[in-house]
């Protein structure tokens, strides 16, 4: 029997990772009390009418109990039971902007400000995180982006590094992304802007790729990157960063900063590590124009 413990941040995306968990055949229950998991394994394992796959979600809706939890994990390895811990982490300010715009209540909020209750969460749930077989950052995932994950980890079963990666071209006219954690600067490749048949088109066409990959600094470039990424990568994992922003800014972020996000995303696809790649201006300049 497979367990899953689903387990994380208020606003993470729990109630999301249950409901993709139980479409993909597992027998969920969302906020089990702690003094009952033991009793309800032992009943999922039962030959006769038990489960192949369960999933429980476990939050800090379980007050006091939660310091219980530690014991009880203890007591399932005794028992040989096959269990995950998946938490869901997110940061403070996308968790706050979550809750602000479902108008819910933070459980440890109270008459409190929404982050005052996060820290307080966070601070609790720490020894869950430390335990955690699977770490994922839903600061920048959509919806189906965690779907994807989660399918990765426990349908495919394939590897995951709890770290997600997402490269983000923009134009430096538009200002550097706030949440850029490395800025890479790409203004000085060609521009095709100043080909009149290539400046309409963007660096997910054809022709604007050949033309900026086209170039030896664009080609050595690139490796260069490819080789910082390959050592950056598993250190960020080691220090314990769970999602990397990695920002490539051109002048208007339509030609070359799409063209380079897209090739430094590929490779980042081809590893171990989960990755997306997202255009936050490629359309931007023709929205003026319009």
């Amino acid at each position: 029997m497979k367990m899953v413990i689903v387990t994380g941040m208020s606003g993470a995306g729990k109630s999301t990772a249950l409901n993709v968990l139980e479409d993909e055949g597992y027998y969920c229950v969302d906020n089990m009390p702690i003094s009952l998991i033991i009793k309800f394994a032992d009943l999922a394992a039962n030959q006769d009418e038990g489960y192949s796959n369960i999933a429980l979600g476990i939050d800090i809706r379980s007050g006091h109990a939660l310091s219980e939890l530690n014991e009880v994990l203890k007591k399932l390895e005794s028992r040989h039971y096959n269990y995950k811990i998946l938490f869901l982490d997110s940061n403070d300010d996308v968790l706050v902007k979550r809750y602000k715009e479902t108008r819910r209540t933070h459980p440890l909020a109270k008459d409190d400000r929404v982050d005052k209750g996060i820290e307080l969460e966070r601070e609790q749930m720490t020894f869950l995180k430390e335990k955690a077989d699977y770490i994922i950052d839903t600061s920048q995932l959509l919806t189906r982006e965690l779907k994807q994950e989660l399918e990765k980890i426990f349908v495919q079963d394939t590897g995951y590094s709890n770290l997600f990666v997402t490269v983000l071209s923009f134009g430096f006219k538009y200002g550097i992304p706030v949440d850029a954690d490395i800025v890479l600067d790409v203004r000085f490749l060609p521009n095709p802007y100043y080909i009149d048949e290539l400046k309409p088109l963007t660096g997910n066409d054809k022709a604007i790729q050949d033309y900026v990959m086209g170039f030896d600094e664009t080609k050595e470039f690139l490796v260069k990157i490819e080789d910082l990424i390959k050592f950056l990568l598993p250190n960020y994992v080691k220090e314990g960063k769970n999602s990397l922003v990695i920002a490539i800014g051109c002048t208007g972020g339509k030609h070359r900063s799409v063209t380079l996000a897209n090739a430094i995303a590929k490779s980042i696809q081809s590893t171990e590590y989960a990755c997306k790649v997202e255009h936050r201006d490629i359309e931007k300049d023709s929205r003026r124009k319009g």
